[in-house]
């Protein structure tokens, strides 16, 4: 587990608190969402305690069927099966109706839920593993599931069983009640000790299982450099490592449940023992009938069993606190923009401009990315950003895009400031064309269709068309239905780059963001990808993140970034006669042609 995921369960193990009366709050927030089924809910509580008064009556019918003569036998039973089948059809439809609410509301909160995740800036995914959120997310909502479907329902059942019967007993023998009262309190009080110590431990098996399934999406989700480097071992050896602290902490943790157990066993049989032995007394002493005995055995041992399986349901109430509070506490983060917003505003791109902007990211507040950064960039212009790695070029990209607040300085659009502007609006105006394009493991055309959803079959062959995608997508036998796998990597290089500027040219932004793409490909897929990119480049304000420098020697203005620094700005041609550091590039890049061409 690496140190953030560490820290990160640490901080929500902190927030998960001993169950008390007052924590059970937290449970109110779920139940926001079994409101909209509220008469359903209701009509399962009305089988939950016609289960419970079944099962209070149960000891009593066989108690009496144990000491009934043999003329009244028959009828007993027949009283006892009634009793059970009621029992039993009441348990159904509580099961039957609770899991339809509980699917239901689970349903909700997944939504809501990813509706929130899915709307939290940058910031917060910065500071989060994706496979850490989805284990959480999937074993949080689960958690609350079986808590709605199965531990309330439980945990009701065992607390009527308790009270009820300790009253029962009560109109049995006072006496022999308040025995059995005395012997009680231990019980609970050892099973809430034990109670913590199993919960301390679930918890840590949840976080390592929790790592163990981000390591495998980590793995999965890069395998082709796992198979390119070789490192199927290393990656086995470290899962492997990750499933042994899991088995270590599990089997730590089944000490204490072994314990626990015994415990159980010991204090509920010798519980029994010592009521039998009470009780017989008491029957010799003619002060309790022998029948008598014998129902008070069984309500004790019914009550037993309850006060037993009270502390597993305790643990799952723990659980589900502890799942409640994570779920919640990540619809609270707040979202950089409105959530419900479906349609928003188009705006005008006249004019954007950087004004002595310095930034440094959340998760590096030590080290200073930008330094007073201004330029000017106007509509239909292109600006060239240029420099070694590290020096600053994407970070304005990320901020031109709005994925972070910045620290000093400001960025305008037609001279207001842009965290003044509609952020949907706002994005909803520009396109971004990475380098390392990611495609969603759907077909093409929902690829090319993610630039506008609501577009025609005609707009999307149009954009391919435009893109250079258009022959190789016919090529295929599905052809705009092909399946690009995940992360498209049924296509190659050049091709899904293509795909990346269709979906560009289809949604026909104001401000087109690219990290030019041709670097890593081959000449003839290069040739192909830069016609599409001077199609989606003409006419439109460009911010082109240049590594071959080649490909912006006819852009407007190009800034040369170093350390954070604009140290050059100017046309290609200026800045060659000005000798610095883009000459000093310029140079190096044609030496290495030459000599790849040699």
């Amino acid at each position: 587990m690496s140190e953030r995921t560490t820290e990160s369960n640490n901080k929500a193990d902190k927030r998960r608190k001993t169950l008390k009366i007052s924590d059970l709050k937290q449970l109110s927030k779920i139940f926001a969402y079994v409101g909209p089924h509220k008469g359903l809910w209701a009509l399962g509580f009305v089988f939950l305690l016609i289960t419970m008064i079944t099962s209070l009556l149960f000891p009593k019918l066989l108690g009496g069927l144990m000491s009934s003569s043999p003329d009244n036998l028959r009828d007993n039973m027949l009283q006892m099966m009634g009793l059970l089948l009621v029992q039993s059809i009441a348990s159904f439809f509580r099961v039957v109706i609770f899991v339809t609410v509980t699917e239901r509301a689970l349903a909700a909160i997944r939504e809501d839920l990813y509706s929130r995740l899915i709307h939290l800036p940058m910031t917060f995914f910065s500071s989060k593993r994706v496979g850490e959120l989805n284990s959480r997310v999937a074993s949080d909502t689960s958690q609350i599931g079986e808590t709605l479907t199965t531990t309330l329902a439980e945990f009701l059942r065992g607390i009527s069983m308790v009270i009820g019967g300790i009253t029962i007993l009560a109109f049995t023998s006072i006496k022999l009640t308040l025995f059995i009262v005395a012997v009680i309190p231990p019980l609970i009080l050892v099973t809430i000790i034990f109670g913590r110590f199993i919960r301390k431990y679930s918890k840590k098996v949840q976080d390592e299982v929790a790592a163990s399934n981000t390591i495998v999406e980590e793995t999965f989700a890069g395998i082709q450099t796992v198979k390119a480097f070789a490192n199927e071992a290393w990656e086995r050896n470290r899962y492997a490592k990750r499933v042994s602290a899991i088995v270590g902490i599990a089997v730590r943790g089944g000490y204490y449940r072994g314990a626990f157990a015994s415990f159980i066993t010991f204090g509920l049989f010798g519980a029994i023992a010592l009521v039998i032995w009470f009780g017989a007394g008491m029957v010799h002493e003619g002060q309790l009938a022998g029948e008598k005995l014998n129902e008070f055995i069984l309500y004790a041992l019914f009550i037993g069993g309850s006060i037993g399986g009270l502390a597993s349901v305790y643990a799952q109430l723990q659980k589900a606190i502890g799942a409640t509070e994570t779920i919640f506490n990540l619809m609270e983060e707040t979202p950089e923009m409105d959530i419900n917003s479906e349609n928003a505003a188009s705006i005008d791109v006249s004019k954007v401009a950087f004004s002595k902007v310095n930034f440094s990211y959340p998760t590096r507040t030590d080290v200073q990315v930008l330094k007073s950064v201004s330029f000017d960039l106007n509509r239909g212009k292109t600006l060239a950003l240029v420099g070694r790695s590290g020096s600053g070029k994407s970070t304005i990209a990320s901020l031109l895009m709005r994925f972070y607040a910045i620290e000093n300085g400001v960025v305008t659009v037609n001279k207001k400031p842009l965290s003044e502007i509609d952020l949907k609006a706002w994005r909803n105006a520009l396109a971004f064309v990475p380098q390392d394009v990611l495609l969603f493991g759907g077909t093409i055309r929902e690829n090319i269709a993610y630039g506008d959803t609501k577009a025609g079959e005609e707009q999307i062959i149009e954009a391919a068309k435009q893109a250079n995608a258009w022959e190789f997508i016919q090529g295929f036998p599905e052809g705009l239905e092909t399946t690009v796998g995940e992360r498209g990597v049924q296509l190659s290089g050049g091709q899904r780059q293509r795909i990346a500027i269709a979906r560009a040219l289809l949604k026909d932004p104001q401000l087109l963001i690219l990290d030019e793409a041709t670097s890593a490909l081959d000449s003839e897929s290069e040739q192909l990808v830069q016609e599409a990119l001077e199609r989606l480049m003409k006419g439109r304000t460009s911010v082109v993140i240049a590594h071959r420098l080649s490909t912006i020697r006819n852009a407007d203005q190009i800034l040369v970034l170093n350390e954070g620094e604009v140290t050059e700005r100017g046309s290609h041609d200026e800045l060659i006669d000005q000798g610095g550091i883009y000459a000093e590039l310029v140079k190096l890049q044609n030496v290495a042609k030459a000599s790849n061409e040699f």
